[in-house]
């Protein structure tokens, strides 16, 4: 089948059964680009370099302990998939960051405990932050999960997301830049921007505006949302929650021409939140358990025709996902 979407396109990412998927950003039409079979978390698409590039958790089952997590890309249609980073090398990988300047891919590994780079090659695999040893992945605190980077101030943010609704999520800061000579665990420059949040989980910032955004899955009342706060020289300030009612809110992407976030989450909806304003909020689509997101535009979209793609019928979803195993 040959299909094209040639609006403004959201790439998300089905975790289980793992695909990737294309949807017009209205919401009229979609299309599975890519069965990833392993559960994907993190994505991020390169409109200039035809490419995306994605996270697998690895193998599903109870836990997620296994060294058996994957980086890989594939082209905007789904075709020459290749595995950039494996074989033992990140444990549970989530956000995906790309610094295309640099030829950087960043990204957080859960039960790995740590944030890691590589090139986009796969080589080069390093650990910037290591905040947990062998034996700790049971600590959900240590667990690094959501992550953005802001490369004017040379900083880089994660979220480390806690036990389930237990409000003990954190998110921090530190140097892009790795301090010469200082090992990932001995790191001196961590700054802690928030502390006692129910669970966050992504991260994006609006760098004309100065604002952190991030999607959070714990409890009510301030789980389940959108939020924001403003990026100082000296850390955050003036949190605010902008939506709430996600159900397992999970991936996140700015429009900022347009002034809205796309969220996911494991409930299986894309939704369309107003930034500014009364924050109205769209259902943009409905499909399966949802994790990682990124918006590209109608500009930055070269009229992508998805080669063998396939229209998404509801009997490939999963509708019965337990969704604390995410």
């Amino acid at each position: 089948m040959n299909s094209t979407i040639p609006l403004s396109t959201l790439y998300a990412l089905i975790i289980d059964p793992g695909a990737i998927v294309a949807i017009s950003s209205d919401g009229s039409s979609s299309r599975v680009l890519l069965e990833t079979e392993k559960a994907p978390d993190g994505i991020y698409v390169d409109p200039a370099s035809s490419t995306i590039y994605f996270s697998t958790m690895g193998k599903w089952g109870p836990d997620f302990y296994a060294a058996d997590g994957t980086i890989e890309s594939c082209k905007l249609d789904g075709t020459d998939r290749r595995l950039l980073v494996g074989n033992g090398e990140t444990v549970t990988p989530k956000q995906l960051v790309l610094d295309r300047e640099d030829g950087y891919l960043y990204w957080c590994d859960r039960e790995g405990m740590r944030v890691m780079r590589c090139r986009l090659d796969g080589t080069d695999v390093k650990t910037l932050i290591r905040a947990g040893a062998p034996g700790q992945q049971e600590d959900a605190t240590r667990h690094c999960v959501g992550l953005a980077i802001d490369k004017p101030n040379n900083h880089l943010y994660w979220t480390q997301k806690g036990p389930e609704d237990a409000g003990r999520g954190r998110i921090f800061r530190a140097a892009l830049t790795p301090p010469a000579g200082v090992l990932p665990e001995d790191r001196t420059d961590i700054e802690l921007l928030f502390d006692n949040l129910p669970e966050p989980i992504d991260l994006e910032i609006d760098p004309e505006e100065s604002l952190l955004y991030w999607t959070d899955r714990g409890a009510a009342p301030d789980g389940n949302s959108l939020n924001r706060a403003r990026i100082t020289p000296a850390g955050c300030t003036d949190h605010e929650v902008i939506y709430r009612g996600l159900h397992e809110g999970i991936g996140l992407s700015l429009d900022l021409a347009s002034r809205r976030a796309f969220v996911t989450d494991l409930g299986g909806t894309v939704r369309s939140i107003d930034l500014d304003g009364e924050h109205a909020s769209k259902q943009i689509w409905h499909g399966g358990p949802l994790t990682g997101i990124q918006f590209v535009s109608v500009e930055e979209n070269p009229g992508i025709t998805l080669r063998n793609a396939t229209a998404i019928s509801n009997s490939q979803l999963n509708p019965s996902l337990s969704l604390c195993e995410a």
